[in-house]
């Protein structure tokens, strides 16, 4: 995937955070706000996967831990949706870790339960 590709998709997927922001408002569980995006995503013809399974390898082996990646667009981008008081450094973490365990270039962490979802939006990137 090209560079404006990813910008473009990248508008997208903040176009649709923020139109299901408004929608549903702050305060509901992570799993309303992943199917609602998914949903969204869909209607503007983007291809989005949810609950995605990243296995755990080490040398070689692919150890008994499973990692699930709350929604995949179009098999690059990553999205981790939270609703939480406060984004933690534990959930930058996570969104860090699954962009290198997955090898992909680009993630997005997320949390809607802020009044301004521009103040809930991150954007991360992975040897871009």
């Amino acid at each position: 995937m090209n560079k404006e590709r990813y910008n473009k998709l990248s508008k997208e997927i903040l176009d649709a955070s923020i139109q299901v922001h408004k929608e549903m408002g702050p305060g509901l569980l992570e799993s309303v706000y992943e199917m609602c995006l998914q949903k969204e995503m869909g209607l503007r013809g983007i291809k989005t996967e949810q609950q995605v399974f990243l296995p755990l390898h080490y040398r070689g082996y692919e150890l008994n831990k499973d990692f699930r990646i709350d929604l995949l667009i179009e098999k690059e981008i990553i999205i981790e949706i939270k609703a939480v008081e406060v984004l933690l450094p534990v959930h930058e973490a996570q969104i860090i870790s699954y962009l290198k365990l997955a090898d992909k270039r680009l993630g997005f962490l997320i949390n809607f339960n802020v009044p301004l979802l521009k103040n809930g939006f991150k954007r991360f990137v992975n040897g871009f």
